[in-house]
């Protein structure tokens, strides 16, 4: 029998960050992945002899300014500066438009009248955004029992909005559940301004930009930080496999076992409270504290078991909808891809095909019918022009994230997915002509394929829905937002948890932070 203060089940870049933050303030961590490697659905791994690539996310944009300081990642070898930033290319048969800087300080490619709207929207976004943004940084406030610390950082966000002044106020109101389509139309004229926009807002969720609330995704992105810089973003030398390098580095550092090639099996309840795990081996390990960074649905539904917890939670949590829509794409190109009309610095930022918001909300339209789309959207990374240790001499990776792929084809993936990569090299084609030619390994994970790699139900990489019934005080389930779980001595801090997906180490972070605050 070998005891610890703390279990940490599940490797991924939260899994660490919680193992790291709990290891700094005394206790003693272990971290078990399932995995052959920690770092998840953030890996950098090989699929092709030579050819290395970031696993499912490809784009650092939230990496949150509290986990670099907490955990000192600069020290441990993680790069961010502002020069690495990646422009953002809108591709058109009409010619690009790229955003520089930190999503669009300066906006090429558009006519005068635009670049103005555009500043002007930009800037009330970010406003808008950094109203929301500390909600996403804390754990939730528990309207129950709000605290003296919660009641005052509730006051604080109220003091925010009202410093907007009553015609942003009530503008901000106004927008909030808006869809993201309706208010781009008020402002923009570029159809490729506003398919960009309009692909980022609903990028990895279940909505068309005219889905109700699908303005949220947009304000989501523009609060992450990277860099300590709102709306940036980056794509880190080495892959995103270099971040979690820098995470990994900090938690041993910190003192934290990490056992990789250990699936969990269960985790033990003894009258209500959990004690420990038992793995697949057949290995029983003890600790005070059990915290789940993998999906809430599985830690709840397969490890803990529905007998542990009321019926009521097991409902809700049954409920969370993570059915992923969005498939990756990696290629392997014998010789970079050259992409009409775009110059060098574009071929080392993220190339999104979404040339309209019609364009956008037609790829969505049948995925509500269990279909692919047949002209799909999705945004491009070139990782191994700006880090050529990714590919051999001369070659490149291409790697994509496309929109539509439904979790469940009506078809089934086994007949639609030849089918599916068709019509994505296709769109591939219109935009870089003669792609296809230098093709030398392809690899596609439709969700499902997702799902079966890196045990994400559904092939979600949020882990569940990033919709308005499903984020703040209602993620992953209404009641249980705190990272607490109805089974004392467990809690939950993976990308299932406030404040969602994406590489930011906000739920690990947060995580560790409330269970040192409640046990001392």
């Amino acid at each position: 029998m070998t005891s610890f203060d703390a279990i940490i089940i599940g490797g991924g870049h939260n899994g660490l960050v919680a193992a790291a933050v709990l290891a700094k303030s005394g206790r003693k961590v272990l971290v078990l992945e399932a995995a052959d490697d920690v770092g998840g659905a953030a890996r950098t791994e090989e699929f092709a002899q030579g050819f290395r690539v970031s696993s499912v996310a490809h784009v650092l944009n939230r990496l949150h300014p509290d986990v670099v300081k907490t955990l000192e990642l600069e020290r441990h070898g993680l790069q961010v500066a502002r020069d690495d930033f990646a422009p953002s290319v809108a591709l058109s048969k009409d010619g690009p438009l790229v955003l520089y800087g930190a999503y669009g300080e300066v906006l090429t490619g558009a006519s005068s009248s635009e670049q103005s709207a555009w500043k002007e929207l930009r800037a009330q976004l970010l406003r808008y955004a950094g109203i929301l943004k500390p909600f996403l940084s804390r754990r939730p406030p528990d309207l129950a029992g709000m605290s003296l610390l919660e009641t005052a950082a509730l006051g604080q966000t109220a003091l925010a909005l009202k410093k907007l002044g009553k015609e942003d106020m009530r503008d901000f109101l106004r927008v909030l559940l808006m869809n993201v389509a309706d208010l781009i139309d008020e402002q923009l004229s570029d159809d490729r301004l506003k398919g960009l926009l309009a692909f980022d807002a609903t990028l990895g969720s279940h909505l068309g930009p005219r889905s109700p609330t699908s303005l949220l995704g947009l304000y989501y992105r523009l609060a992450g930080e990277t860099g300590g810089i709102a709306g940036a973003q980056m794509l880190p030398k080495g892959g995103m496999g270099a971040v979690v390098a820098a995470i990994r580095a900090a938690a041993e550092r910190a003192g934290v076992t990490i056992r990789a090639a250990s699936p969990v099996a269960r985790i033990i309840v003894e009258e209500g409270r959990a004690v420990g795990v038992a793995l697949e081996s057949g290995d029983v390990l003890h600790a005070k504290t059990i915290v789940s960074a993998v999906n809430p649905a599985t830690t709840i539904l397969d490890l803990v078991g529905p007998r542990e917890v009321d019926t009521g939670f097991v409902r809700k949590v049954k409920n969370i909808r993570m059915k992923g829509d969005a498939a990756k794409l990696n290629l392997a190109l014998d010789r970079p891809p050259q992409f009409a009309g775009v110059d060098a610095a574009g071929h080392k930022g993220r190339l999104v095909i979404a040339p309209s918001p019609d364009q956008v909300e037609r790829a969505f339209n049948p995925c509500k019918y269990g279909e692919f789309s047949p002209e799909p959207v999705m945004e491009i990374t070139l990782p191994s022009l700006a880090d050529p240790s990714l590919a051999p001499a001369g070659a490149c990776v291409l790697s994509a994230v496309v929109q539509y792929a439904p979790y469940v084809l009506k078809e089934g993936w086994s007949a639609g997915k030849p089918k599916f990569l068709k019509a994505t090299m296709a769109q591939l084609e219109t935009y870089a002509p003669g792609i296809s030619k230098t093709v030398l390994h392809i690899e596609l994970l439709t969700p499902a394929d997702i799902e079966a790699r890196y045990r994400m139900p559904g092939g979600h990489w949020h882990h569940g829905e990033l919709q308005a019934d499903q984020m703040l005080m209602s993620r992953p389930v209404s009641g249980w937002s705190g990272y607490d779980t109805p089974v004392e001595g467990l809690f939950l801090a993976g990308a299932g948890s406030h404040p969602g997906g994406g590489v930011s180490g906000a739920p690990g972070l947060n995580a560790a932070r409330r269970i040192i605050a409640m046990r001392g």
